[in-house]
């Protein structure tokens, strides 16, 4: 089957792989991100046969009224969406709470939990008219193992994780499938350059001596939830790279002083 796919976040990392994926297999793919020059580079990168299956929208999913009306604007021939990879997320500073700036938690919960609920909403309704669909969001395993700093992006990716489950709930009875895939740690990809606000040398910190995964391992993952047969649905899938795992508990010894 042919399908229309449609991926937020589709200008670096993990959303630009995962376009590249499924235009490679001959899919039709929406690729929407915020920078329009991004978009752009993409699709001049692509052979001609995959640019004339790939739809460039320049679009935040932080506007809701554009995300709203986006299923009912799309061309004709690509206004079915059958896989909507909800991928648009952040994280932003890792201050401890009471440090933490909220115009960043107002950013990662405008993104990682709005912008995904409006886009879902967008289109999840005609997926079930058509009897067709699935719908790929994208957690973290942050959502699992809290870390330090880790306060509001964590409960974001949780939320993630909790409204795809719940969707697989209300979807009973229907054959549109909902899967939440969580990362670890990724590199090759904007993130940690994005959560330290521009500071490159801080960002490649995070990955020395790890093999982590790579964006294109995520994008393979998320192609292979897709393309299962049509019966099966792989609720939440945990990818994390061999060299990374769990930690103790966190324990501080000793008493507090009241000041």
């Amino acid at each position: 089957m042919e399908h229309t796919v449609l991926v937020t976040g589709a200008t670096a990392g993990f959303g630009e792989a995962t376009a590249r994926r499924f235009l490679a297999e001959g899919h039709q793919v929406i690729a929407l991100g915020r920078r329009e020059e991004r978009l752009e580079a993409l699709k001049a990168s692509l052979p001609a046969e995959q640019q004339a299956k790939l739809l460039t929208l320049a679009v935040d999913v932080c506007d809701s009224k554009r995300v709203d009306d986006l299923a009912s604007n799309l061309p004709a021939q690509f206004k079915h969406v059958t896989i909507l990879v909800n991928n648009a997320g952040l994280a932003l500073g890792l201050e401890p709470a009471h440090q933490a700036h909220l115009s960043d938690w107002d950013q990662m919960i405008d993104t990682n939990i709005k912008g995904l609920v409006h886009m879902t909403r967008a289109f999840l309704p005609g997926m079930v008219e058509r009897q067709c669909g699935h719908v790929i969001n994208l957690g973290s395993v942050a959502a699992n193992y809290p870390y330090p700093g880790g306060n509001v992006y964590g409960g974001t990716k949780a939320f993630v994780q909790q409204f795809s489950l719940n969707m697989r709930a209300d979807l009973v009875g229907t054959p549109i499938r909902v899967t939440c895939i969580e990362p670890g740690m990724c590199s090759g990809t904007e993130f940690s350059n994005v959560r330290f606000k521009g500071n490159d040398a801080k960002a490649e910190t995070v990955y020395n001596g790890v093999k982590a995964l790579s964006a294109d391992d995520v994008a393979e993952a998320i192609f292979w939830t897709a393309t299962l047969p049509s019966h099966m649905n792989i609720n939440v899938m945990e990818l994390m790279p061999v060299q990374q795992s769990f930690n103790a508990f966190n324990i501080h010894r000793g008493e507090f002083k009241a000041s």
